[in-house]
């Protein structure tokens, strides 16, 4: 098969999705590729410049999902319903590649992830405007939605295997378990705390941050 951009780095991709981002190395990817190493430098300049276009891959993949819309036609409620699930869609797909989105530079300094892209930031911030938000609630909109995302989801995806830097707890081959002499209660409900509730608290999170934003909708 021919080698050019778009395969490196939907590789890369695949590549960090099974063995991790640690373990990436231009020599390994190549080997993967069936190619050496220096081949790849005719299409992505470095490591660096890679990990930006496999941000960029994943972000922009949102373009490419039905349930996503680029305006609301149901409502901004609706719109913003269906581009969070986007989002979350892709980071469940990618959970050890998704950290990349919160930690590489993005387009410009005042973009948030996980829409850290201009365009998508134009697509969020019209669809809002178009709904009755003034420019200012529509900034606040975008804030508060992107911190919403990227906190629930490094959460999320830190689940999965995820390495989200202090997030991240590493495995060193000993029991799951403590000490809890000296926590009863912890002890006591150990197994409710260990329930997975990620969908649920996504929602309600989720309803949470609308009815935020209703109010400050209704400011204007």
């Amino acid at each position: 098969m021919r080698l050019d951009r778009d395969r490196i780095v939907a590789a890369a991709i695949d590549f960090i999705d099974g063995e991790g981002l640690p373990s990436l190395t231009m020599r390994r990817l190549g080997e993967r590729l069936g190619v050496e190493a220096m081949a790849l430098y005719r299409y992505v300049p470095g490591k660096e410049d890679l990990l930006d276009a496999v941000v960029e891959s994943l972000v922009m993949s949102m373009a490419d999902d039905e349930e996503v819309l680029s305006e609301p036609s149901g409502g901004w409620q609706d719109f913003l319903q269906r581009l969070a699930h986007g989002v979350r869609r892709v980071a469940l797909q990618h959970p050890k590649v998704f950290p990349l989105i919160a930690s590489r530079p993005p387009e410009a300094p005042w973009l948030r992830p996980p829409l850290r892209s201009i365009d998508w930031v134009e697509l969020f911030l019209d669809g809002l405007i178009s709904e009755g938000f003034s420019d200012d609630a529509a900034v606040a909109g975008y804030r508060a939605f992107s911190s919403f995302l990227l906190g629930h989801l490094l959460l999320e995806v830190a689940t999965h295997g995820a390495d989200v830097g202090p997030l991240d707890v590493i495995d060193d081959g000993s029991p799951d378990y403590a000490d809890l002499s000296q926590a009863p209660t912890v002890k006591r409900l150990r197994a409710a705390l260990s329930e997975d509730h990620a969908a649920v608290e996504f929602e309600e999170a989720l309803e949470d941050l609308l009815e935020r934003m209703a109010l400050l909708r209704g400011g204007n």
